[in-house]
């Protein structure tokens, strides 16, 4: 076997490509934009796997937006989306949390350390919440709070499960009362653990910086309910109802998106190099995660 497929500018070689799959998942950040800059093309290249009757699902790991917030993004791009076709990490964590761990009141609470997306998809699925955006926790720790976190007064116990996504409002506040929910027994759950954000031509931190203060401070792994996690795999398929062997995962982090195709089984990956991951990466001899098939940028498709 040799090594990826290189698709830019062999049209016969594209048509052959997109023709094995019916079903096509696509990360979003780094693929179709860089923040709110939409990469060339993207629109029409969607609408021509639209147009060969393809299934589409966008799966990405941002947990800052809900599905309503990423249609709303959607159509603000150009892009034609429903909001059903999309599943980010936020939702998937709520479908866990709900159908899954099945929480019996009152102790079903989450504590989140997160932005509204995973707020408005706990409300979703009717998973009750506290933390995240409340502007109550968006301020210094006092010498009072060590000694309310340490009684438990401050603490809500009806908590059963600490939710980390990416949180662009951080405390320590935040965190010491994060710790304090691991250690009476909460389950620690991540929306993704992604270490950056691509955006705007570059890279910033991501969800897994929100939650490494918690690993070290616990000693504990989260639960991650993104990609590569099979957690969510499953979630879509039990979703969408489709053959994952005509599936093929489209993405620009090997360690996220490629690695989430390949572990899920699916009929194959294509790599876009518009994101994080570059090629040295994946034709590197040795290389633990090759895409099927790579291309300079998703608009390539197009021919």
């Amino acid at each position: 076997m040799g090594g990826p497929q290189y698709l830019t500018g062999d049209k016969a070689s594209i048509e052959a490509f997109i023709d094995k799959f019916d079903v096509f998942l696509f990360d979003c950040d780094g693929v179709l934009w860089s923040g709110d800059h939409l990469f060339p093309k993207i629109p029409e290249t969607i609408d021509m796997l639209r147009k060969k009757g393809k299934q589409l699902v966008f799966v990405t790991n941002n947990s800052t937006k809900s599905r309503g917030d990423y249609k709303k993004k959607f159509d603000g791009m150009g892009i034609q989306c429903s909001e059903d076709e999309v599943f980010g990490s936020s939702y998937s964590a709520s479908i866990y949390i709900s159908r899954i761990l099945k929480l019996h009141a009152p102790k079903n609470k989450v504590y989140v350390l997160g932005e509204s997306g995973v707020e408005q998809e706990l409300d979703s699925e009717n998973v009750p919440h506290i933390g995240g955006t409340d502007p109550s926790l968006r301020r210094d720790m006092e010498p009072e709070d060590f000694k309310t976190i340490a009684s438990g007064e401050a603490l809500d116990p009806d908590v059963a499960v600490v939710l980390t996504g990416l949180d662009y409002h951080p405390s320590y506040l935040k965190y010491a009362l994060g710790m304090a929910y691991l250690r009476n027994g909460a389950k620690f759950l991540a929306t993704n653990i992604d270490s950056s954000l691509p955006s705007a031509g570059t890279l910033f931190p991501g969800a897994g910086a929100t939650s490494a203060p918690l690993i070290k401070a616990s000693g504990q792994e989260p639960l991650a309910l993104g990609k590569p996690s099979q957690a969510m795999m499953d979630a879509i398929e039990g979703k969408f109802q489709f053959d994952r062997k005509k599936a093929c995962m489209v993405g620009d982090r090997l360690n996220t998106d490629i690695q989430f195709g390949i572990e899920g089984g699916l009929g194959g990956t294509l790599a876009v190099l518009t994101g994080v991951s570059q090629k040295e990466e994946f034709l590197a001899e040795g290389a633990k995660v090759v895409p099927s098939a790579y291309v300079d940028s998703l608009s390539d498709l197009l021919g």
